[in-house]
């Protein structure tokens, strides 16, 4: 089964992506042939069931795991080709991430926690950038606090702008708001959504919550490994009505 989100230009392309864990009798299918595009300058919500393999879906298209068979597209390269080290260059360069457990150093202020990777990678962060991100994310005073000075909504908000600090083309973000409750939720999805609206983002979000999916273009569905619809502009309510359908 094919599901294309949008005849926009895809920014990532799987086809015909499977992945199975352990082999013979005790072989499990996390993705049975799934074919998709994430359109570019777009907001997708990946959903489904316990088991659906929206996690391992995210974790193959944004190199983080090897797919068992087919491919995987960021742009015109193909993931599934790339040796180790070019698919970490690729990672560091191209690719944003954002993950439930914020991925913070303990011992690196605010700041230092969002310029780190390029630092690593020997780039100089565009100062105005960063200005402007801290700005939006309202990060300013609270450049110099670590980690446990932060509330886990200022966390992740470092996490987002660490994230966007590289210009990556694509942000994946993996139950980003998990640790959160329902205010800092909303401001980080909110800023997903202003990303993706104001400054043509890309972004490719998992989630269980039909709220959080509601701030998405669209919401792809999976069911046992396999695309199994999409709600365009979705509601909580339409979200949760398709996820009864399917078991969830």
């Amino acid at each position: 089964m094919s599901v294309s989100t949008t005849k926009t230009k895809p920014a990532v392309q799987v086809s015909d992506l499977t992945k199975v864990y352990g082999s013979g009798e005790t072989a499990v299918s996390a993705l049975a042939g799934v074919t998709l595009d994430f359109p570019a300058g777009r907001f997708t919500a990946i959903m489904g069931p316990s088991g659906s393999g929206k996690s391992t879906l995210m974790h193959c298209a944004a190199g983080l795991d090897t797919a068992t068979g087919g491919t995987v597209r960021l742009g015109d390269t193909d993931l599934t080709r790339l040796r180790d080290a070019e698919l970490t260059r690729l990672r560091r360069d191209r690719i944003g991430f954002i993950f439930q457990a914020f991925n913070l150093l303990p011992m690196l202020t605010a700041e230092q926690n969002i310029t780190l990777p390029l630092e690593l990678a020997g780039r100089t962060p565009d100062r105005d950038w960063l200005a402007h991100l801290v700005d939006v994310l309202g990060l300013r005073e609270r450049l110099g606090h670590r980690p446990a000075q932060l509330s886990g909504g200022q966390q992740q908000r470092v996490a987002c702008a660490r994230a966007l600090l590289g210009r990556p083309e694509v942000i994946f973000a993996d139950e980003p708001t998990g640790n959160l409750d329902s205010a800092a939720s909303g401001e980080v999805l909110a800023f997903l959504r202003r990303c993706v609206r104001e400054m043509g983002q890309t972004v490719v979000m998992v989630t269980h919550d039909p709220v959080a999916a509601g701030y998405a273009d669209e919401v792809v569905l999976l069911r046992d490994g396999r695309p199994a619809g999409s709600i365009d502009e979705p509601t909580p309510d339409s979200v949760l009505a398709a996820l009864k359908l399917l078991g969830a």
